[in-house]
């Protein structure tokens, strides 16, 4: 049986190589899966500019593993944190904030609406108590980009400190540790390096990091001392993710292999384009106009017809080889199609004839698709 090509936002599709590369066992404290490991770190450095600058700090777990410990590591415990909403995943960085104990104050806008940095600017301005702004890079829930250059700049001005959750966007969309300063950018192994999720990992600024001993709410989480123990002994400090790590490692070959960034941020747009114009065929709407859409995920309208049921939907889409994903909006009902991993822009068109056949079978009027403008 042929695996459903995954178009979500990771775990997402993987190549036969990168699988290959989990067939075998890795003693965690072997001096291979050490240099393994340390391969790893310096290539994800390399991706951003920032091995004079930042540690890459790894964490076993997903993403929101790795989140959790860049608030809990690098804010302080009198620190006040900036959270910018325009999606889920602002809300649970707000969330995580709570649970920490770390004071915030959250600037919300809508679902299809980019913080600006005239907002954090204004926000900065009316509240010297803040010391740190945390911002989703591209937010998942919709696939929104806001722009991180201009406000890092912001933050910058004011003197205060930077956390960016690039998870879906880091290793496709271009940032610079050398021109966007930050303490903090997360990203994870399952996600645009088309690794396999288990893999979490900061990008620590030096001297934010050196300063951030005794910071943090749990040991685990603890990114000071997981840094401070991983330099010392080559090692992780508990029993690492060792098959994630080798994947890893194999997935970051063929990231150089395909041209790096620029490749894979080119693949990406190609998938998107083709996606939207092949759902666009159909009558289909994106929830996003194009000049925000990030080429990682796009969420789409459902159709305006009630034979439709999302899940009746999903299963025949995927009895036809391809894995949607649901929608995360609260005021429209809608479905998502992911645009990254191991495929490219015939995937997509695949895909969208697959949509295309299981809206049908569901007698679902393709001439009147679309949700009402």
């Amino acid at each position: 049986m042929t695996p459903p090509i995954l178009l979500t936002p990771g775990p997402l599709t993987t190549s036969a190589r990168t699988r290959q590369a989990m067939l075998m066992d890795w003693g965690s404290w072997d001096d291979r899966f050490n240099q393994l490991t340390s391969s790893v770190c310096e290539q994800l450095l390399a991706i951003i500019n920032g091995a004079a600058s930042h540690h890459c700090v790894p964490l076993q777990g997903s993403g929101t593993f790795a989140v959790e410990a860049a608030i809990g590591t690098l804010v302080p415990r009198n620190g006040k944190v900036l959270v910018l909403i325009n999606g889920a995943y602002g809300k649970r960085l707000a969330k995580i904030c709570a649970v920490l104990g770390r004071v915030f104050t959250a600037f919300e806008t809508a679902e299809d609406e980019p913080t600006t940095a005239a907002d954090v600017d204004r926000l900065l301005q009316a509240d010297p108590t803040l010391t740190h702004v945390a911002l989703i890079h591209c937010e998942t829930s919709t696939g929104i980009l806001n722009p991180l250059a201009a406000i890092a700049r912001v933050v910058k001005h004011h003197g205060k400190r930077l956390i960016i959750d690039a998870m879906s966007s880091f290793g496709a969309l271009p940032i610079d540790a050398r021109e966007v300063p930050f303490d903090a950018l997360i990203a994870a192994s399952g996600k645009c390096l088309e690794g396999v999720p288990g893999m979490g990992f900061v990008f620590a600024q030096k001297h934010a990091l050196a300063a951030a001993e005794g910071n943090c709410h749990s040991l685990a989480m603890d990114l000071f001392d997981q840094h401070r123990y991983m330099a010392s002994t080559g090692q992780w400090r508990f029993t690492p993710p060792t098959h994630v790590v080798a994947a890893l490692h194999e997935a970051l070959v063929q990231y150089a292999e395909e041209g790096g960034l620029p490749a894979r941020y080119q693949r990406y747009a190609s998938n998107c384009q083709a996606l939207l114009d092949g759902m666009a065929g159909l009558g289909l709407r994106s929830f996003l106009p194009a000049a925000i859409q990030a080429p990682i995920i796009v969420t789409f309208h459902a159709p305006q017809d009630p034979r439709y049921q999302f899940k009746a939907f999903y299963e025949r889409v995927k009895a036809k080889g391809f894995i949607l994903y649901p929608g995360k909006l609260t005021q429209v009902e809608t479905f998502r199609v992911g645009c990254i991993g191991q495929v490219d822009a015939s995937d997509m068109h695949a895909a969208v004839a697959a949509i295309a056949e299981a809206l049908q079978s569901m007698h679902i009027n393709l001439s009147s698709l679309g949700s009402p403008a």
